[in-house]
């Protein structure tokens, strides 16, 4: 196999659907969902500096967000109450995912193997934290849509995602649940 199929493997989180467990009125998948999550994060971190005097790097926070899920390429996408249904289920899936990483980092020469691995491997980076908020913030707008489209199936998942968030302790992140959520519940008229 070639070294140098990282690009062509990673354009293939367009075939990882997500939400596997629930009926879905709107199918997502991954890279629809990594996209997503990068606005989100660049818009946390953006908040977290101009309004509360943050030092975060947007920019990295939008690049860590486009590959956070890209082990999933490799794993599928495991639904979260599995995923969390046990310590040792959860331990073994991070041990999954990071070797994930790996096999997936294998395949870019590797001058340029060092700059994804910092990507791949940045959950002591600053920008974690936003991008980790993204990625709960993202699933909550995904309830909010299916709810609106009238798939009650979601309304369990709004209110354990929205408990999630509400213990993020992070500023740009409560600014952005008060100022800018309140608009993915209307149509596109009243927008």
């Amino acid at each position: 196999m070639s070294s140098n199929t990282f690009f062509a493997v990673i354009n293939r989180m367009k075939y990882i659907n997500r939400w596997g467990l629930m009926r879905n009125s709107d199918n997502e998948n991954l890279q629809e969902h990594s996209f997503q999550t990068a606005i989100l994060a660049h818009a946390l971190a953006l908040i977290e500096n101009v309004k509360f005097g943050g030092t975060l790097d947007p920019e990295k926070a939008a690049v860590i967000a486009l590959y956070h899920d890209s082990s999933e390429i490799i794993t599928g996408d495991m639904p979260t109450p599995v995923k969390y249904s046990s310590e040792a289920l959860t331990l073994s899936y991070k041990r999954l995912e990071h070797e994930a990483g790996d096999v997936l980092l294998d395949k870019i020469e590797p001058q340029l193997r060092e700059y994804y691995n910092d990507i791949f491997n940045s959950e002591n980076s600053r920008e974690w934290v936003v991008v980790k908020a993204a990625d709960t913030l993202a699933a909550y707008i995904k309830c909010i849509e299916e709810i609106k489209a009238g798939n009650n199936e979601f309304i369990g998942a709004r209110a354990s995602v929205l408990q999630k968030l509400s213990r993020v302790d992070l500023n740009s992140l409560r600014y952005f649940i008060e100022t800018y959520l309140p608009a993915y519940e209307l149509t596109l008229d009243e927008q």
